[in-house]
């Protein structure tokens, strides 16, 4: 077994690794920093649903990984396996260990395919699909809809991009709409949820939309089971039951069957869905975590510094970190200049606390239409958090043609050329 040492290393080489490790350099060109990640190509998700909506090339999400690693970075092409943090070391799948100074934590986020029955085996056909793992099929599934029951529908655990599984539901109604079969189509948003949106100004706007748009909403509906082949999902309700007001909104008939007052069989002629998703295994199984609790899986880290709670040389951000906040690339963005900042102060020896810096926010920009965009903007607490300059110019709680422009140009230009450049 072979090990190497070196002075920063960072797992994971996402959009918060390469971000981290490009401003890293940048403060000190002479730092060893060293990125674990196996993944030979790095995708823009954040177009996934303009992909399956049929308004973006999935091509031009796509770029090569090792076109983005940092100048001065070592690339170790491998997959984490364990991390062993009272040893100061990260065990590589191919058997080596690496060890560290300093290890920030943020691999991202996996799908977990078993986390319903029958979804491993109905994904990617029978019409069950997700721009979480295949847009251009999504894209397919839209293109060859012939009017019937439409669910979109999300998993009662944490997910990427919280508003993704909405957003690509009002796309579809859109599309169905200018192909001549809204009048044969029922659409349904299914969901363990309790509201739309989090945050009362932005909720206002969707319900509008959904209303426009004639679509129907189910909260409190966990998916437990999909059938693929005989295209039908079900549910459990976790709450109110008996109570109609709190749990449907525009109700339609969508020929279910209930097998008890709280398990239902819905059928669909296309669905929609966000998979379960959780942090990647070998985290789960580091000492890392938070070993119960809401937070049980999850990186277990101070939610303004970033700093592990038990180990002082061990900073989290992205998807896999314990933060009460939304999974997104633009949480990221302000993240990672609070990870850089305090791991430097920590490394150079300085005392006194670390910048508190990060207050939680998110954003979810809300595609409503081709053409249409509300872009949510929030932190901690679900208190809103929008741009100022933006917001001086534009209502973004009301649906925009310049934020939908914004989505569609803007952010993808800012990803690749100024984000993961270290430069915003």
């Amino acid at each position: 077994m072979a090990s190497t040492h070196h002075q920063i290393v960072i797992i994971g080489g996402g959009t918060a690794g390469i971000t981290v490790a490009a401003q890293l350099l940048r403060a000190d060109k002479k730092l060893d920093v060293a990125i674990i990640d196996p993944a030979q190509k790095h995708y823009y998700q954040a177009a996934w649903t303009l992909v399956g909506a049929g308004d973006f090339e999935f091509a031009d999400t796509e770029r090569n990984e090792a076109d983005l690693i940092p100048n001065g970075a070592t690339w170790i092409q491998e997959a984490a396996a364990a991390i062993l943090p009272d040893d100061n070391k990260v065990a590589l799948a191919g058997g080596d260990e690496l060890s560290y100074d300093f290890l920030v934590v943020c691999p991202g986020i996996q799908i977990d395919l078993d986390g319903i029955e029958g979804l491993r085996d109905a994904l990617g056909k029978n019409e069950v699909c997700s721009n979480y793992t295949d847009p251009n099929y999504t894209w397919e599934v839209l293109q060859n809809f012939k009017g019937g029951t439409a669910i979109f529908t999300q998993p009662a655990t944490p997910i990427k991009c919280g508003g993704a599984p909405q957003k690509i539901m009002y796309m579809a109604e859109e599309y169905f709409q200018k192909a001549g079969l809204k009048d044969k189509t029922k659409i349904s948003f299914i969901t363990p949820g309790t509201v739309i949106f989090g945050m009362p100004d932005f909720a206002k706007t969707l319900m509008q939309v959904v209303d426009r748009k004639g679509i129907e909403l189910r909260f409190f509906h966990k998916l437990t089971k999909i059938d693929g082949p005989n295209k039908t999902a079900y549910y459990t309700i976790m709450a109110n039951e008996d109570d109609p007001a709190k749990l449907y909104h525009n109700k339609m008939e969508q020929g279910e069957r209930f097998s008890s007052p709280t398990e239902v069989a819905i059928p669909f002629d296309m669905l929609h869905l966000a998979p379960p998703q959780s942090a990647p295994d070998f985290i789960k199984r580091s000492p890392l975590v938070h070993a119960d609790g809401p937070d049980k899986g999850w990186v277990n880290v101070d939610i303004n510094t970033l700093q592990h709670k038990v180990y002082p040389n061990v900073f989290s951000l992205g998807d896999s970190a314990a933060l009460p906040t939304a999974k997104t690339g633009a949480a990221v963005r302000k993240q990672a200049p609070v990870v850089v900042g305090n791991l430097l102060h920590v490394l150079h020896n300085k005392t006194g606390s670390l910048d508190p810096g990060y207050e939680g926010y998110s954003s979810c920009p809300i595609v409503t239409g081709y053409g249409k965009m509300l872009l949510a903007e929030f932190k901690y607490d679900n208190v809103r958090d929008s741009d100022k300059l933006i917001s001086f110019f534009v209502d973004t709680t009301k649906e925009q043609y310049s934020m939908y422009l914004l989505k569609k140009y803007g952010l993808p230009f800012m990803y690749w050329n100024l984000m993961l450049k270290g430069l915003a």
